[in-house]
């Protein structure tokens, strides 16, 4: 519950945004939508209330790409702080430069929500101090105005927290020695990986679509941007896995015999 707690601002509350994540992105028709929608155009689903019309039937009418996408809360930061209350329905001109700095301030929120976790992690508790200055130079980021945002090398700053991120999982992941080889990055779609024994294993950005890892251990493994869309985690074992977010665990399949980080949520279509 603590780590629940020090992400209660990392999670989205769509009541306090100005459905920025149904108009400023972009998305082709695909198994993840049901049509091609330009950037800056309100998704025809969004309703004049900046709720959405279909809500509770996302992924029957076609939509499940919209079901796993968590913007970390940058939403309602960027509506309610800085842009002061204001919405791009109610001020036009304030479309262009809101829909810009959205991914900005979703990827320094995407990195205290990683930074939440790892000042948790005792294995790295030489690195603390590290992570907490950059936790703490990232918050005051987060305050800056429009223009210092859209100026801001969101690039070099979200690499900088990657390289600290990278050194706390070799801390957390030391303490397992006798371990699978790492597969950071692997081609792994479809992958046959039932009842393996993934402890301590990176599999940070590893590409998981449709991969079987039914039974699969995978304690204390770095999943930091794998690719999880179809994966089959049923009654997999994810205790202790590193960087996992909601939006993986909501891409994948599961069931009642997965066991989920206390800091997650089971995915209601799981059953």
């Amino acid at each position: 519950m603590q780590l629940r707690t020090a992400r209660a601002h990392l999670t989205a509350d769509c009541s306090r945004c100005a459905a920025l994540c149904c108009v400023a992105p972009a998305f082709s028709r695909s198994a993840d939508f049901a049509i091609d929608k330009p950037a800056g155009t309100p998704c025809p689903n969004l309703a004049d209330d900046d709720r959405c019309g279909i809500h509770a039937r996302l992924r029957e009418r076609g939509f499940p790409g919209c079901t796993v996408f968590d913007c970390f809360g940058a939403g309602q930061q960027l509506t309610q702080v800085t842009f002061g209350g204001a919405s791009w329905r109610t001020s036009p001109e304030l479309a262009a430069p809101m829909f810009a700095v959205l991914p900005v301030m979703r990827q320094l929120h995407e990195l205290l929500w990683y930074l939440a976790e790892a000042l948790t992690l005792t294995a790295a508790a030489s690195l603390h101090a590290e992570a907490r200055a950059l936790q703490q130079l990232t918050e005051e980021l987060t305050r800056q105005g429009p223009a210092e945002l859209a100026a801001l090398d969101i690039a070099g700053h979200s690499r900088a927290g990657g390289e600290l991120l990278i050194r706390i999982s070799e801390r957390v992941r030391a303490t397992r020695p006798r371990r699978a080889r790492d597969r950071a990055g692997a081609d792994l779609m479809g992958a046959q990986l039932a009842d393996a024994d993934l402890r301590g294993v990176s599999l940070r950005g590893a590409y998981l679509i449709g991969a079987d890892l039914r039974r699969a251990d995978l304690r204390d493994s770095d999943l930091l941007g794998a690719d999880l869309r179809g994966a089959d985690l049923r009654a997999a074992v994810l205790t202790g896995c590193l960087f996992l977010t909601q939006p993986q665990l909501d891409a994948a399949q599961g069931d009642a015999a997965t066991v989920v980080p206390a800091a997650l949520r089971r995915p209601p279509h799981w059953g």
